[in-house]
């Protein structure tokens, strides 16, 4: 009965406080029913409580003591109290007991109550608790309890309301919620409180007492797996840095933060910490060897944050290698990693339908472990690494995308420089761009990733290695000048120059005659003939329209297997103008012949591919009005706009009143200021099925040196591309609906091809036909085929690895709509006038 009665005891005195609350109007004892209650709290030598009967109430009381209260906040003794009796009173029993239990009381009333002057008081409760280092009271209490003395459901009930406190109360505030309450300032005080709940730990188990962490780690956890981790460890990344630099308990501290961490939630933290920290020696420092002991962390660091999710900057990569090789124990796993990562880029799967921003990921992660390999490690993997890199070059190198042929160079020459094969290494041609640049530069190694630390042992900074790089410069050249007397004997300045003033430069006269060009072009050996005849054809073949259609096929054949063997400058270009301008000039026949030729045997890819674009530039000038039939009152009209000087014209004066008043006068219709241009007739309509249908004729025959569908992608996509913009240009054509049916037919037997560059022209080509084609013709012609083509365009918009494809497909799907919308508004408007 004796260790009862402090519980029986407390069980009374409450209840006649309850009593007294609810029932008595005299402001003496409502005063004093809330000191006794506070008498509970008090922990201080004047206390009038005893330890049993503090705890005892914490444990049973404090929750019903707060929902009493909560109950009664409308009663008069609370609104006859004065504000400070009210701050120290009713406010101060929410501030000084058990902060879990006043957390949870507080969010459920401001769940429950409507906007009024009692969600105010207790928001503004909220805001002090929070402001006043109760959070951190909460978390360093449960860090106390070295095991749980709740149970799961309560802590879980907890844990979900520290996480959604910013919901709540933005969604029952609105407008007028306060800035603590918001989500950045409010996950920030958050991390501050799980720092300082943290540094008591430390600071505990120096002097001995046994913590847990536990609630913390869940803590830490549901805010990650919640979306908050930047926020968070923000603050928390930079300090525990600095934290784990020199103490060791600090460090064993945050190694069993995270072996605390749920399975569940443990991804999420990690990848917040990794983006968060400043290099792989922090990283290691915060973790450990958490990798080895948990399946989970070791299957996101070495597979899912390398391989899976490519969204990540080049630090973090750095990052999570540099921490896997900064270790003994870890290095295995930088093995492991380096092995997985090359077969992911020397896949030719994986080339083909990966999204190209997940492949140069890749790219940076195998250079980046391949830099950080022993020499001993190199040579176990020596064979495996050629593999990759002969394999993976290949499967680049085969691809239609710059982008990835640049990326197949640029790891093919540091995978050879690394492994130093019998002394030889690769070296190919292309343009240096940003991608190529930041991958060259992944094989060097970056030191001193950590800014904040402070150089030690004397090393020089680099800013003080360029200070002095110059100067040293200068001394060495100093010196070498001096050591060397005799690096001036072999200079030619006694040497006088040969008197050439009175030479002639040798001038060729140009070809007048475009058949002399076609002479020269066909037996000519002199390089001054022949770049005189090729600057010259094209003028000549617009200037002579007559004679440039007696020799139009001939000549554009010899231009076809023209070769630039006397390095002419602006070969590629001038052959290729003069071949557009025959086909505009004589187009049937020539584009006959260039679209036979496209099929023939015996024709390299890029002849192939300049027919296309030959064909594709003759087909937009014919589509275009004549430049020289515009009117000339064009010309006048803009000339006229400006403004004459006012001596030049004695009516000057009349132009500007005259253009004041028209600026001034509000009209509501206005006449056109100058005559519509004058309407020309489409060169490219009457011609375009030359143009479209002789491609369509032989794609499924592979020739010797050509298979369209084969191994020729390029060329492949190309074609659709060209088809495509056929059929954009004749819009409004007779053809136009024919065209339509042809092209989608021969486009949905690829409209699943491996290569993007070839899916890609199928979406142009589709979009072409939806724009070009009239609306009734697609429903008439094409109603069978819209629904799957519809539903086509759906799942490649969904889900299609290429980005530009999923634009197309998008763009698509809306053209689509918007043309069957239009002719049901059509139809349905013609069924009302009928």
């Amino acid at each position: 009965m004796d260790s009862l009665a402090p519980h029986t005891e407390v069980r009374v005195a409450v209840a006649q406080c309850f009593r007294t609350l609810s029932t008595s109007t005299e402001p003496e004892d409502i005063i004093s029913s809330l000191q006794t209650l506070h008498s509970f709290l008090d922990e201080g030598p004047e206390s009038r409580s005893t330890p049993d009967q503090r705890a005892e109430f914490s444990r049973a009381h404090f929750t019903r003591t707060l929902q009493f209260l909560l109950s009664n906040i409308q009663a008069d003794w609370l609104l006859g109290l004065s504000a400070a009796q009210r701050t120290d009173l009713w406010d101060g029993l929410f501030l000084r007991g058990p902060p879990e239990q006043a957390l949870l009381v507080l969010m459920e009333g401001i769940s429950e109550l409507k906007a009024s002057t009692s969600l105010d008081l207790l928001i503004s409760i909220t805001e002090r608790f929070l402001l006043s280092g109760r959070l951190a009271a909460l978390l360093w209490s449960s860090c106390l309890q070295t095991a749980p003395s709740d149970s799961p459901q309560l802590r879980e009930t907890l844990l979900a309301r520290i996480v959604a406190l910013p919901d709540l109360t933005a969604n029952r505030l609105h407008l007028k919620n306060k800035p603590c309450f918001c989500p950045q300032q409010y996950f920030t005080l958050l991390a501050s409180e799980m720092l300082t709940a943290l540094e008591r730990t430390c600071q505990a188990l120096k002097d001995g007492t046994d913590c847990s962490l536990i609630f913390v780690a869940q803590t830490l956890g549901k805010v990650c797996v919640q979306g908050h981790s930047g926020p968070v460890f923000a603050v928390m990344a930079p300090q525990l840095s600095v934290c784990t630099r020199s103490d060791m308990v600090w460090q064993r501290v945050c190694w069993k933060l995270l072996q605390n961490v749920p399975q569940r939630w443990m991804e999420s933290v990690l990848t917040g910490l990794v983006q968060a920290v400043r290099g792989p020696e922090a990283f290691g420092r915060i973790i450990g060897n958490l990798v080895l002991t948990n399946k989970k962390a070791q299957y996101v660091v070495t597979h899912k944050l390398l391989l899976l999710q490519y969204k990540y900057e080049t630090q973090v990569l750095r990052t999570v290698l540099g921490y896997l090789a900064a270790d003994r124990e870890r290095r295995p796993l930088l093995l492991q990693v380096l092995r997985a990562l090359s077969q992911a880029w020397a896949n030719p799967s994986a080339v083909k339908h990966t999204p190209l921003e997940q492949q140069l990921y890749v790219s940076k992660a195998l250079l980046l472990s391949v830099n950080l390999l022993r020499d001993a490690e190199l040579q176990e993997l020596r064979s495996e690494l050629l593999q990759c890199m002969l394999g993976g070059m290949q499967s680049h190198l085969d691809s239609s995308v710059v982008r990835i042929r640049h990326m197949g160079m640029v790891v093919g020459e540091c995978l050879s420089a690394r492994m130093d094969l019998n002394n030889t290494k690769l070296k190919f041609e292309y343009d240096q761009d940003e991608e190529t640049l930041e991958l060259l530069s992944l094989m060097t190694p970056i030191s001193g990733e950590e800014p904040e630390e402070e150089p030690e042992n004397g090393v020089t900074s680099p800013q003080e290695t360029s200070e002095k790089t110059p100067s040293t410069q200068n001394a060495s050249s100093q010196n070498k000048s001096k050591s060397d007397p005799g690096s001036d004997l072999d200079s030619d300045d006694e040497f006088s120059p040969y008197d050439m003033s009175a030479d002639q430069e040798m001038t060729k006269e140009s070809p007048r005659y475009l058949r002399d060009c076609l002479e020269t072009l066909i037996s000519s050996e002199d390089s001054v003939r022949v770049e005189l005849s090729l600057r010259v054809a094209e003028g000549l073949v617009r200037k002579n329209v007559f004679a440039a259609r007696e020799i139009s096929v001939q000549l554009t054949k010899v231009l076809l297997h023209t070769e630039d063997k006397y390095s002419i400058r602006g070969f590629l270009s001038l052959r290729q103008t003069t071949m557009v301008a025959l086909t505009v000039t004589d187009c049937i026949p020539v584009t006959q012949y260039l679209t036979t030729e496209f099929y023939s045997m015996n024709y390299g890819l890029r002849q192939r591919l300049d027919i296309l674009e030959v064909l594709a530039l003759a087909a937009q000038e014919l589509s275009k009005p004549i430049s020289e039939e515009r009117s000339p009152s064009v010309g006048v009209s803009s000339c006229t706009d400006l403004t004459p000087y006012p001596g030049d014209n004695p009516v000057h004066w009349r132009q500007v009143v005259e253009r004041r008043i028209q600026s001034k006068t509000k009209r509501l219709t206005k006449g056109a200021t100058q005559p519509p241009a004058k309407a020309t007739p489409n060169r490219y309509a009457p011609v375009a099925g030359h143009f479209f249908f002789p491609l369509l004729s032989n794609y499924d025959k592979p020739q010797v040196t050509f298979d369209l569908l084969g191994g020729d992608h390029l060329v492949l996509g190309r074609l659709i591309h060209t088809l495509g913009l056929f059929m954009h240009l004749a819009v409004n054509a007779p053809v136009a609906a024919q065209m339509g049916r042809a092209l989608l037919d021969f486009v949905w037997a690829v409209r699943y091809h491996v290569d993007q560059m070839v899916r890609r022209g199928v979406l142009f080509a589709v979009c072409s036909v939806f724009l070009s084609m009239p609306s009734q013709n697609l429903l008439v012609d094409l109603n069978e085929q819209l629904f799957e083509t519809r539903t086509w365009l759906a799942d490649v918009a969904e889900g299609d690895p290429d980005e530009d494809c999923r634009n197309l497909a998008i763009q698509s799907l809306v053209m689509l709509d918007k043309s069957l919308k239009k002719q049901l508004q059509d139809q349905q408007a013609l069924g009302m006038e009928t």
